[in-house]
């Protein structure tokens, strides 16, 4: 994932609300949305390249998702990131046990921000910051820096979100994740990426011939533990490609 805005609200009537854009080579192959076959339990897209995924849920409410952080200096990793949301969505490692088994691989894997809850918590760990955070209530964006790292598409989506909260839904949470509009170039970031790849990552919503937004998932969770997850998948030049809800 390369943006994820989401409302964290333990005791309201829709404690989780999550919007999320998975930026990626158009090339890499992966699955939309679905149950796993081997691990039933799961219910998240699927990286077909190195088997993990970047969102998802699993029994007893749990939720993990993923944003990688930008760094072209960065050196290769060992280890794929997805399988890092992967193993805990299957698994049933309680949350502090598996976040310290993290905290000690971390160096494996190149940097990353990593989400992963149930109905009772949310938690959040940055690779380069090696702490894991108990997050509080309220309205959070990650993108490829820090949590809440004001990168202006973190600053406009986590504001539209904010503005959804009394009544949200599907189609106007994927609506606000669709904004293809760049920042202004004295806003941007310097990632160490040049100014034509900065302006072309500003956007909400990323298309062009090669890399760009791949899917965009809402998560709508309940008081009672139902989801609602609805995603869309996008191909070169942010063509429509399909969607897929489902209520669990």
């Amino acid at each position: 994932m390369c943006l994820i805005v989401f409302a964290w609200r333990p005791g309201h009537t829709q404690p989780l609300i999550v919007a999320a854009n998975r930026d990626e080579f158009y090339a890499r192959p992966s699955l939309p949305l679905g149950q796993w076959p081997e691990a039933p339990q799961v219910h998240a897209g699927r990286d077909l390249e190195a088997g993990g995924t970047w969102l998802g849920v699993g029994d007893h409410g749990r939720f993990a998702a993923l944003t990688n952080i930008r760094d072209p200096q960065q050196a290769p990793a060992r280890k794929s990131r997805g399988e890092l949301v992967a193993r805990f969505l299957s698994g049933e490692m309680p949350i502090d046990d598996y976040l310290t088994d993290v905290v000690g691989r971390s160096t494996e894997y190149a940097g990353f921000n990593l989400l992963v809850g149930n109905s009772h918590e949310l938690w959040h760990y940055n690779a380069r910051e090696r702490e894991a955070v108990l997050l509080a209530p309220g309205v959070y964006g990650l993108s490829n820096a820090g949590l809440d790292t004001p990168w202006p598409k973190l600053l406009k989506a986590r504001a539209g979100l904010e503005a959804l909260l009394d009544d949200p839904r599907p189609e106007t949470l994927l609506a606000l994740l669709n904004d293809p509009q760049p920042a202004p170039v004295n806003e941007l970031p310097d990632t160490g990426v040049g100014l034509a790849t900065e302006t072309l990552l500003s956007s909400v919503f990323i298309a062009s011939p090669t890399y760009g937004t791949r899917a965009s998932t809402v998560l709508i969770v309940q008081a009672d533990g139902s989801r609602w997850m609805v995603e869309r998948s996008f191909g070169p030049y942010g063509g429509h490609l399909g969607e897929v809800e489902l209520r669990l």
